[in-house]
């Protein structure tokens, strides 16, 4: 029985293997180009543009990285002989880079949130960082007696007051409870 395999001709592999050295050539050219342009740029000496501009290079680097992982599987299959050897060389690349974008995503993520977190310390005022205006509000949030958690707290919600039956006053004055309010914050659901 004849061996019906689909081989690639060399002539064409060779022409391939060129245009992909070509084309990698090409893109290297634009990356330094863009990086150079990039570098011109005076970065601000605040602690937010030194994050920002940590997440903008290493952007670029996993930008690098992957495009290289592409131009090397384009160049074995560009050798490849047959279908199936191109087959396996795109199941492992794409394996591989799977791999290649979960750690990635995890570090662009840890160096957003620093990023971000820098911003934020920047606005929250001066002597005053975001972290304390936020457990600040909190406190204010929860002073109501009635209060069982913050507003907003997973599990709870905002109820009428048991005290005033949600007037907010109880003899003409303001109520101990809810501080007036005729609302208190309470767990819901249960058990």
């Amino acid at each position: 029985m004849p061996k019906n395999q689909f081989e690639i001709p060399s002539e064409l592999r060779q022409f391939a293997e060129e245009n992909v050295e070509r084309s990698r050539q090409l893109y290297l050219q634009l990356v330094d180009g863009v990086s150079q342009a990039m570098g011109a740029w005076a970065p601000s000496s605040s602690a937010a543009a030194r994050e920002f501009n940590d997440v903008r290079e290493r952007a670029a680097e996993f930008a690098k990285v992957n495009a290289d992982a592409a131009f090397t599987l384009a160049k074995e299959v560009a050798k490849a002989k047959d279908l199936q050897e191109m087959l396996t060389l795109q199941t492992r690349y794409v394996q591989s880079q799977m791999k290649t974008y979960a750690e990635q995503t995890q570090q662009f993520g840890e160096l957003m949130s620093k990023a971000f977190a820098a911003a934020q310390s920047q606005t929250a005022g001066p002597g005053q960082s975001q972290a304390k205006s936020e457990t600040k509000a909190q406190e204010q949030a929860t002073a109501k007696p009635g209060n069982e958690a913050s507003p907003g707290t997973v599990g709870t919600g905002e109820n009428t007051c048991p005290q005033c039956r949600g007037t907010g006053k109880i003899d003409g004055r303001p109520c101990p409870k809810c501080l007036g309010t005729g609302t208190v914050v309470e767990g819901i659901g249960g058990g």
